[in-house]
């Protein structure tokens, strides 16, 4: 697990920067394949793929809230938070200043994956092109060099 006072220190930054929300990003690896989830079409940023990610809720905790997300939205269960991978910022739908931090954990099992606000996933090579945003390609690109 990653160090709760490291945690704490990207917390405080982000609303340091003025961050209004912050998001967690979960990099799932299974040999050399990363799942990513495909938005439903008429939400924000419709079709696009993107990592297993959601909102920090309340006095949430980073770490609590990646185990929490992942588990909502791809039925996973994460044993481990391996590493900090680093963050990106955007506009969320609402107009809000979001940070998305992001991390690389273990899964417990990687089957079934059970989506509930998703329109498909898939397991994407790592030594491919991925479907994703270039904020989110910066992260795997991170996430090779230091795994793969």
């Amino acid at each position: 697990m990653i160090d709760a006072s490291v945690l704490a220190e990207l917390t405080a930054q982000a609303a340091s920067d003025g961050v209004r929300q912050l998001v967690v990003g979960a990099v799932v690896r299974v040999d050399d394949k990363v799942l990513l989830l495909k938005r439903p079409a008429d939400d924000f940023l419709g079709g696009i793929y993107e990592l297993p990610s959601g909102k920090v809720e309340g006095d949430e905790t980073l770490d609590a809230a990646l185990i929490r997300e992942v588990a909502e939205e791809t039925g996973l269960t994460v044993t481990d938070t391996v590493a900090y991978l680093g963050s990106f910022d955007y506009t969320s739908g609402s107009g809000r200043k979001s940070r998305q931090f992001n991390f690389a954990v273990s899964v417990e099992k990687s089957e079934p994956v059970r989506l509930t606000e998703h329109d498909s996933y898939l397991w994407a090579s790592l030594d491919e092109q991925l479907p994703v945003t270039g904020a989110v390609e910066a992260i795997v690109q991170v996430y090779r060099e230091l795994h793969v």
